[in-house]
């Protein structure tokens, strides 16, 4: 029988993924070692013809031990940790799972600006002590404020969509949508250094790449013309660490917002932005709702199955 294996767990249950796959003609195996057994991951996964992944590294020496291997999904949008050029020296198709989180990404977005503008941690710590007084003078009406939003994709979209009638002006930084989407969505399409110079609170969801990597730099910051809250609930890395604390150090940037970081190890967590009193973090779960888990865990199996029959999903990485 055909193999499908699930190499990075953290769901409830598999039911879906077995029913599909079982009903399909595939075995459905589930990795129960250790998250950071990489070489057990490989012993384990290398008589797979499809793999169902979110964390470990797929590579040239991964994809070397595979013997049968034919298709590779990664649960979620972001794919940093698939080497496509790898990928694409063999005859394995991979794919992710786009838009699944929109509507949960875009809230959780916005639940971190509300919160950052409000100072929500600060008036409960100090609740006793100064009750009936905001635990800071700084605390703005976003309806007279602008949104800068960096990565006007499905959930740069779909934020916006709500954000046009939250703000005074919603502006947009994306070089690779088109000035009609723009519009249709009521974005005004800036240049990203004249968003940092506009806006008023600045939410990043823009893929992580060569390109985006270290993308809110020290340059950027210094362009600050409001000390606007920043909010990242796309990649950790799109946002130097060093540049974005001295940015609040130097009073450039209000508040932040972050729900990803540069690592996924607990235990690696940066205590210098955990710790820091302008800074509210959140533990990767941004994605998730009730209806997000479901059809994240859905899709990728769907995309699995499909490129198994030799078909290409919307979401293939390498058609």
């Amino acid at each position: 029988m055909h193999k499908i294996k699930v190499l990075d767990t953290g769901y409830d249950s598999f039911d879906y993924e077995r029913q599909l796959f079982e009903s399909n003609g595939y075995s459905l195996e589930i990795f129960s070692g250790e998250k950071g057994d990489i070489n057990g991951k490989i012993a384990f996964a290398s008589d797979a013809d499809g793999l169902l992944i979110r964390w470990i590294e797929i590579d040239e020496p991964f994809l070397s031990a595979m013997k049968n291997l034919k298709a590779i999904v990664r649960y979620g949008v972001g794919y940093e940790n698939i080497d496509l050029d790898a990928i694409n020296k063999t005859k394995v198709k991979v794919a992710n799972v786009q838009g699944y989180g929109n509507h949960a990404v875009s809230d959780h977005a916005l639940t971190l600006m509300y919160a950052s503008n409000r100072m929500l941690p600060q008036g409960q710590k100090e609740i006793k002590n100064n009750y009936g007084e905001p635990p800071g003078e700084r605390i703005q009406e976003f309806h007279e404020c602008t949104l800068g939003i960096i990565g006007l994709g499905r959930i740069g979209g779909t934020l916006c969509k709500k954000a046009v009638h939250l703000f005074d002006k919603v502006v947009a930084s994306d070089p690779y949508i088109s000035k009609a989407r723009f519009g249709e969505l009521g974005a005004e399409q800036v240049s990203i250094e004249e968003l940092m110079r506009q806006s008023d609170v600045i939410s990043v969801h823009c893929n992580l790449t060569d390109e985006t990597k270290g993308l809110l730099d020290e340059r950027l910051f210094a362009m600050t013309k409001k000390c606007p809250i920043v909010i990242n609930t796309a990649r950790g890395p799109v946002i130097d660490q060093n540049s974005l604390l001295k940015a609040l150090d130097n009073h450039q940037i209000f508040r932040v917002g972050i729900d990803v970081f540069n690592t996924e190890l607990a235990d690696e967590l940066p205590l210098e932005l955990l710790n820091h009193p302008a800074i509210i973090s959140t533990g990767h779960y941004a994605w998730y709702s009730v209806g997000s888990h479901r059809e994240l865990q859905k899709r990728a199996a769907d995309n699995l199955l499909t490129m198994l029959k030799g078909d290409t999903p919307e979401d293939c990485l390498n058609p």
